[in-house]
């Protein structure tokens, strides 16, 4: 006895042939077409949505959390980070060098006098402090020159990091003239898209 419930592959009936012709073949299956939109060429993906999926909620945010990103997000708040973190880089930095300095203590009116721990220790932290401004002021520049081309442009790209680059490295060189000014923007700009695309 036939199941009616048993699913039966349906052909579409051929085209009548003229007398004399050879019967054309006999169309494809009708589940072979939608295969093809199943899991063919034909197929369209889904956008994934995970709230369809019962995914996990998400709370609104209160007002202190949205001022709480504001602030972190704004201009002086990036400067001020590139400027404490430049430091902290600088210094150590600067205490790095200065330790495989063989001329730190050294005292030109006595060269051959060893320099004491306590001399030592003094021209690392004076070269540290030293290191640590320049590397704060740099990256304050940085920070607060690239947030400002990015509100500027509206966009987030490798052409920010250029420009703030450029720019900075240019403020920092006209100081010795303007082939050095030039020359620091064309080496912080390159410096900053190197940066940008090895980050990215």
């Amino acid at each position: 006895a036939e199941r009616p419930w048993v699913c039966k592959p349906i052909m579409a009936a051929p085209p009548p042939s003229a007398p004399g012709e050879p019967a054309p073949p006999p169309p494809p299956l009708q589940y072979s077409v939608l295969l093809q939109h199943l899991v063919g060429d034909k197929r369209q993906p889904r956008v994934w949505d995970p709230a369809a999926l019962g995914g996990i909620p998400c709370p609104p945010k209160s007002e202190e959390q949205k001022m709480v990103e504001r602030v972190m997000e704004s201009c002086p708040f990036k400067a001020a980070l590139a400027c404490v973190g430049g430091f902290v880089l600088g210094g150590a930095f600067g205490i790095f060098t200065a330790g495989i300095d063989t001329n730190v203590g050294f005292d030109p009116k006595d060269p051959y006098r060893t320099p004491t721990a306590k001399e030592v220790l003094k021209d690392m932290g004076q070269r540290g402090i030293s290191y640590a401004k320049n590397f704060a002021i740099v990256g304050a520049m940085f920070s607060c020159t690239e947030c400002v081309v990015e509100s500027y442009r509206g966009k987030s790209d490798w052409k920010n990091s250029v420009i703030s680059g450029c720019i900075t490295g240019g403020a920092i060189g006209f100081r010795a003239g303007l082939k050095a000014g030039v020359i620091g923007c064309g080496g912080f700009a390159a410096f900053s898209a190197a940066v940008d695309y090895y980050l990215r």
